[in-house]
């Protein structure tokens, strides 16, 4: 179906049949996509290599530089984030997130339900639109999930043009029920 769109022919031919991966911990997935909205890649990686480190579980048998589980929500729901380089706002996120994962009130698994996880998830003050659409996608495999304002998509979308963010939302309408396939392909034009 991806592949009658003029715009995604040709990302479909060169890779046909490709998936859109999920995430093996939808929580673990939630709290990173938290810990690095709104920072660069560098940071993000920054900011979540403390929060391992700080509050991850070390391992019995350290796999070379792999020295800790990812933290648990129920250590991170009640944890001082300051000094990780979150800004209090996004601590605060991160920690409401933390919460609701660990008290069960949400659940992020391919088997959870979507609109309730959804919802909840959008009721999180610091979660926007492109949160829930990319936990959404990762976190419980919806394979309709279209994160329309991420800088990657809206790359591929001008190389390929479509437009900005507004132009690809409505363009991304066309590929319902299939929007997260249609963004993974979006993201190999700009690999």
């Amino acid at each position: 179906m991806l592949a009658t769109d003029e715009a995604l022919a040709d990302p479909v031919r060169a890779r046909p049949g490709l998936r859109a991966p999920g995430s093996v911990d939808g929580s673990e997935w939630a709290l990173r996509v938290v810990a690095g909205q709104h920072v660069s890649l560098p940071a993000a990686r920054a900011v979540l290599s403390k929060l391992v480190a700080t509050y991850g579980k070390p391992l019995d048998r350290p796999d070379g530089g792999l020295t800790h589980a990812f933290p648990a929500p129920d250590a991170l729901a009640g944890a001082d984030l300051a000094g990780l380089g979150l800004t209090r706002a996004r601590a605060e996120t991160l920690r409401e997130l933390a919460r609701r994962l660990a008290d069960g009130s949400l659940v992020l698994d391919p088997g959870a339900d979507r609109q309730a996880a959804t919802q909840a998830l959008a009721s999180i003050p610091g979660i926007g639109p492109w949160t829930v659409e990319h936990i959404s996608l990762r976190s419980l495999g919806d394979p309709d999930a279209f994160p329309a304002g991420d800088v990657g998509l809206i790359r591929a979308a001008t190389r390929l043009g479509l437009g900005g963010t507004v132009a690809l939302g409505r363009r991304a309408n066309r590929w319902r029920p299939w929007r997260g396939y249609a963004a993974h392909y979006l993201w190999e034009v700009v690999a």
